[in-house]
Order: structure tokens, then sequence, then C-alpha cells
């Protein structure tokens, strides 16, 4: 009876000298999300709140940022036949579009009939613009992904000095080096954290890029294809003009573009190829010379005067 008086006695003892040490091993261990975040301090605060905003503004640039969007299924053909009817249906369409690409299309056919510097200007000038909005909110992501290390480097610093506060102000802390380690690893924490949002948000911030590149050539391209179909010299004939003139008889006549500066009439020969449609009752087209058409320009100032 003694023997067994004193084994369980031992067994006893040996269970309350073990539940200290369980104790402390369970404090040390994460053992959820929260838990993660409580040991990492004051600093994983802003960690959290740099990565909600890192998320938002990736969903939301990858939802912007959808081919369909920015370059609509059939767009370059539907303003290629809007621009061969007339240019006012092709503002229309472009209008109604409200796409990027579209914006940039709009630019370059406002300025149809100038000269093609002046075309190419207006379409690279739109296209800038145009991108600087699909990068919207890119700044910001390459932001997080640059500072959130040093936040969590701060948390550890910040952490590493509470350990080292609480080891020195402590009377029996010679000898424990658990108390040392302890502090050290909840303050590694905060580093932790910091690279688990810097990762992510360094590859969102090349992977949007990345899109924004592809969507941009070929925006590049379309463009291209446009100033060499309809800008060129040459090239513009299939675009019919929206400026008219009515003749004496009631007819309207389809005039080009106004010139910069009219032309002088002695420095136009009386042989002078048509430069003018006249639509006529019929409907048919009537070819009208360039003194033709200066005299019923000059008639149709008189009879405004």
């Amino acid at each position: 009876m003694r023997e067994i008086a004193t084994q369980l006695a031992m067994l006893v003892l040996g269970q309350a000298g073990a539940d200290p040490a369980a104790a402390a091993a369970a404090d040390v261990q994460v053992q959820s999300v929260f838990d993660f975040i409580q040991k990492g301090g004051v600093m994983m605060v802003p960690i959290i709140g740099a990565s909600l905003i890192a998320l938002a503004v990736f969903v939301e640039r990858l939802l912007c940022l959808r081919r369909s969007i920015v370059i609509p299924p059939g767009f370059q053909a539907g303003v290629t036949g809007a621009l061969r009817d007339s240019c006012g249906k092709a503002v229309d369409y472009c209008k109604s579009d409200g796409s990027p690409v579209a914006a940039i299309f709009l630019a370059g056919i406002r300025k149809l009939g100038q000269d093609q510097a002046l075309v190419e200007k207006s379409i690279q000038d739109a296209g800038e613009r145009e991108v600087v909005k699909l990068r919207k909110y890119l700044r910001l992501l390459s932001v997080i992904a640059a500072v959130a290390p040093l936040m969590g480097l701060l948390g550890t610093i910040l952490g590493m000095i509470n350990a080292f506060q609480t080891v020195a102000t402590s009377g029996d802390a010679l000898g424990k080096t658990e108390l040392l380690a302890t502090g050290i690893y909840e303050a590694m924490i905060t580093t932790a954290a910091g690279l688990l949002l810097a990762i992510p948000a360094l590859m969102a911030y090349h992977f949007i890029s990345a899109r924004i590149d592809s969507l941009v050539l070929i925006m590049d391209q379309m463009s291209v294809d446009f100033v060499e179909e309809f800008a060129a010299p040459g090239a513009s004939a299939g675009v019919i003009s929206e400026r008219t003139v009515v003749s004496d008889n009631g007819r309207k006549l389809i005039m080009p573009p106004a010139p910069a500066a009219k032309r002088s009439k002695s420095a136009t020969p009386a042989d002078a190829p048509a430069e003018t449609v006249d639509a006529g009752d019929s409907g048919q087209a009537v070819a009208v010379t360039a003194d033709e058409e200066d005299a019923m320009e000059d008639r149709a100032v008189s009879a405004g005067a």
C-alpha cells in the first residue's frame, strides 16, 4: 500500500509540474488568425488595412480592364462602316460606345480632313489620357507592395524593444531565455505579415501592368490602321463631308472640308478638275468645277448680305 501511495504521489506531482510548461507552450503557439493578429501587435492594424485596399484595387482593375470593356468586339468594323457613311454617324457611334478605344478614335475622327500630322497628334494625346485612366489606382498598389515590408520591419523593431525591456525590468529574468525568445517570436510575426502582403501585391501590380500593356498595343495597332485608311494623303476619299452649299436652283452641293485660306480665282485654271459633287434633283452625281464653286460661294455671300 505504501508503494502504491508513493507512485500515485509521484504521478500527481509530475502532472502538476507539466501543467505550467504546457500552458506556456499553448501561450506561444498561434491557435487562429485572430490569435496571429493579436500576437503581432499594433502594427498589424495598418498591415491588415493595406491588405484590404490592395485586394479592392486588384479586383476593381480586373473588372475594368476586361477586353470587352476596353476594346468592345466589332468596334473597329462598326466605326469604319459608320465613317464611310458620314463623319457625323462615326462621331455618334463613338460617343454611344463610351469605351477607351472609342475616345481615341473620336479624337482622330474630329480632325479628319486636316493634316495627317494633326490627326496623329490628336490620337496620340487621346491615347495618353486613356492610358492614365487605365492605370488608375495602380500606383497605390505599387506603394502598398513597397511599404508593407517596412511596416512589418517596424513592428518587429517595436516588438524587440518591448521584449528586451521586459527582460531588463524582470528581477528573475537571469538565466530564463524563454522570456526573450517569446518576445522575439511575437515580434517576428509582423515581418511575416508584411511579406505576406507585399509579395501578392507586387505580383498583382505586374499582372495588371502586363494586361494594360497588351491592351495598349492592340489599340495602337487599331489607330495605325485608322490613320492609314482615312487620314493618309489620298486615303480619305470614301469619307463624306457634311459641309453643304445651296445653289441658286435649290440643289445641295456636297462640299469638301473648308480650306484654311480661300483660293485665288486667278490661280485656278478654267479647266480645273471638279472639286465638289452636285447631288442634283435626280439624285445622280454631277461634276462641278472650281470656278463654278467660287461663283456659287460668292452668290451665297452676296445673298446673305
